[in-house]
């Protein structure tokens, strides 16, 4: 059944709300070992599934999920809501496989580095505080991985940042690991997203801070680390609380672009998505705001047009697109016909965000902190 589970009552005073997470018997009937085995082998290599299928565990009839050690032994079954989908786990996951940086800096974040036993998806290094306990977990790929590798390393949970990494055309979709028992938990900022052409999903709601908080709280539920879930949630809140709008000395917002990649047709930021918490945050003005997708693709002669006081330009180590570093977006910026004419470009007014500052995570608040003190280094606000 649901329960209403105070969050840390005794940790953070004043701060005590009610997280929506299932305990106790949650068992649901799996499919026979045969079945799964013969459902798998649509999917993965006949020597994964015998690795997969004897590391597999029937709910109530069998041992712990594989690798899982004592921590896990007589623990309650618990359950989040993924975007209206049940997550189960019957015990603390010991071997989870994150496939984005997202989710695994939360995890890492969480003092999960001993029950990841693999990642992928990086656009960027990951967050220096963590990068010890990253060092010790080995890399499927810094791209998209297979679903092959994934399942070698006999996951009893995988968690992922977006959509597109649990569909067609991305490692799996959450039914191939669900078929196999592995639960997937995709990050709530993906929920209610619709997907849109190039433009990575348009949004019905806007994102705010909340939903971070709540990946957070969920991954902790379901490793039984919930203490560790409401200090990284009081830290994150600390640092938005301790945020100041910033202004022109005549009082007028700042303007910005946000561009994540591409030069030919880049991608912008629009009004919803991890940059909507950052102008929120800081009263910048989005010059394109209307747009409810998260990076519509905008042709140079609208951003010229627009003429933004300052360019947020994402700083990616990956190599997948175009101008993916801020150094080749500037050396863009410089030499092209039209970008070139900018205020933004002429006085050199550049913030530069790794990758995984722009996606909604909790280096969204990093961001805010970035760009409040790049703006302020250019002299625009005070």
């Amino acid at each position: 059944m649901w329960a209403h589970v105070p969050e840390s009552e005794d940790l953070l005073a004043g701060r005590v709300t009610a997280r929506r997470v299932r305990t106790g018997p949650a068992c649901r009937a799996r499919m026979p070992k045969e079945l799964l085995v013969s459902r798998a082998r649509a999917l993965v290599p006949p020597v994964l599934v015998l690795l997969l299928a004897a590391g597999l565990s029937a709910c109530g009839t069998g041992g712990p999920a594989a690798g899982a050690g004592a921590s896990g032994a007589g623990a309650d079954p618990v359950t989040v809501d993924d975007c209206g989908r049940d997550v189960t786990v019957q015990a603390p996951p010991q071997r989870v496989v994150s496939l984005n940086q997202g989710t695994t800096e939360i995890l890492l974040s969480l003092g999960a580095a001993d029950r990841l036993v693999r990642t992928a998806q990086w656009t960027d290094p990951v967050l220096p505080r963590l990068a010890g306990a990253e060092a010790g977990v080995p890399r499927l790929s810094d791209d998209a991985p297979s679903l092959e590798s994934v399942l070698a390393a006999e996951p009893d949970l995988v968690t992922a940042s977006f959509t597109s990494t649990l569909a067609e055309g991305g490692v799996a979709p959450v039914a191939a690991f669900e078929e196999l028992g592995v639960p997937a938990y995709l990050s709530p900022a993906e929920c209610g997203k619709v997907e849109v052409g190039d433009t990575d999903g348009e949004r019905r709601d806007t994102l705010e801070m909340e939903t971070i908080h709540t990946e957070v709280r969920d991954l902790a539920a379901l490793l039984g680390e919930d203490r560790a879930g409401e200090e990284l949630v009081a830290d994150l809140t600390d640092r938005m609380d301790a945020v100041e709008p910033l202004r022109t000395p005549d009082g007028e917002p700042v303007s910005v672009m946000y561009w994540f990649a591409n030069a030919e047709s880049p991608y912008l930021a629009g009004c919803c998505g991890g940059p909507g918490i950052v102008s929120r945050a800081l009263g910048l003005e989005n010059v394109f705001a209307e747009q409810t997708a998260d990076w519509p693709q905008v042709g140079w002669e609208a951003v010229a047009e627009r003429d933004p006081d300052v360019l947020v330009l994402g700083d990616l180590s990956r190599r997948s697109q175009t101008a993916e570093t801020a150094a080749a977006k500037i050396a863009f910026l410089e030499s092209h016909p039209v970008a070139r004419r900018m205020t933004a470009v002429r006085e050199g007014r550049y913030v530069a965000l790794a990758g995984a500052e722009l996606n909604p995570s909790i280096r969204t608040v990093d961001a805010v902190e970035k760009v409040a003190a790049g703006v302020r280094d250019l002299g625009l606000a005070d």
